[in-house]
């Protein structure tokens, strides 16, 4: 998955919080979650989060340029 496909997974998962915070049910990928499994979403976005962390530092070590050697 690219950083765009997790931005919108994390997306998800933060709507999905904020729907049952309001007191709605929710269906994300076949999976309906009310407030009963606040926890679960809540641990959902918290892996798409160190996902999305993991992405950005991998980014930011790789360099933007390669090098190549002639001989």
């Amino acid at each position: 998955m690219n950083q765009a496909d997790i931005e919108r997974m994390l997306q998800k998962y933060i709507d999905a919080e904020m729907a049952v915070l309001d007191g709605k049910s929710v269906e994300i990928n076949g999976q309906s979650m009310t407030m009963e499994s606040l926890s679960e979403i809540r641990k959902g976005r918290e892996s798409w989060e160190r996902r999305l962390q993991q992405a950005i530092d991998a980014q930011r070590r790789r360099p933007q340029y390669s090098l190549a050697r002639f001989r």
